[in-house]
């Protein structure tokens, strides 16, 4: 059975509420979905509990995934969706409104260009959930300031001011992991 085969199969026995199949797709996408879920956790055990929760929207939304597109961007929107919800769930209540706005940063960071995964991650996970989930929602995904507000529920302001003070932080850390690297 090929590739394509076996998803379309594990994903129409995931309609009919299939266990195995379900089972079947959370292995499948287990790998890929903890890469996602991770940049937004601040520990692997958040990361799971949202990958966990994005399987199981999965699961009672398939018949909302269209099968003439491909399913990893789906189940990415989803797993993101996740993030967000339990962002809101555990932390918003407990960050900052910023009722102003940072000058930003340039996009552009050398640093972060010649950062591995591993090293990024580690960065990720020292920042604030607010600041991590906005950083991920703009540069890693793409989304808008205005759009980021909206999912968020906050102004655009907030959402701008906490990306320049995850940038910020971010290069913080990068300076502080430098000096310590060249003072061994």
């Amino acid at each position: 059975m090929t590739e394509n085969n076996k998803l379309t199969s594990l994903i129409a026995g995931c309609r009919r509420m299939e266990e195995s199949s379900q089972i079947g797709l959370y292995r499948h996408y287990y790998s890929y979905g903890m890469s996602i879920c991770l940049r937004y956790a601040r520990d692997r055990e958040s990361a799971l509990e949202m990958l966990n929760d994005g399987f199981l929207k999965v699961f009672l939304k398939i018949e909302q995934y269209d099968s003439d597109y491909p399913f990893r961007p789906w189940l990415r929107k989803v797993l993101v969706n996740a993030s967000i919800d339990y962002y809101r769930k555990y932390y918003q209540d407990k960050t900052e409104d910023y009722k102003y706005i940072e000058k930003e940063m340039p996009a552009y960071n050398e640093a972060l260009d010649r950062l591995e995964y591993d090293d990024l991650m580690k960065i990720l996970h020292l920042l604030p959930p607010a600041y991590r989930l906005v950083f991920n929602l703009y540069v890693v995904e793409g989304l808008p300031h205005a759009d980021i507000a909206d999912r968020l529920g906050i102004s655009i302001g907030a959402s701008k001011s906490n990306l320049a003070k995850a940038r910020r932080k971010i290069k913080e850390l990068l300076r502080s992991s430098h000096d310590i690297h060249m003072k061994i």
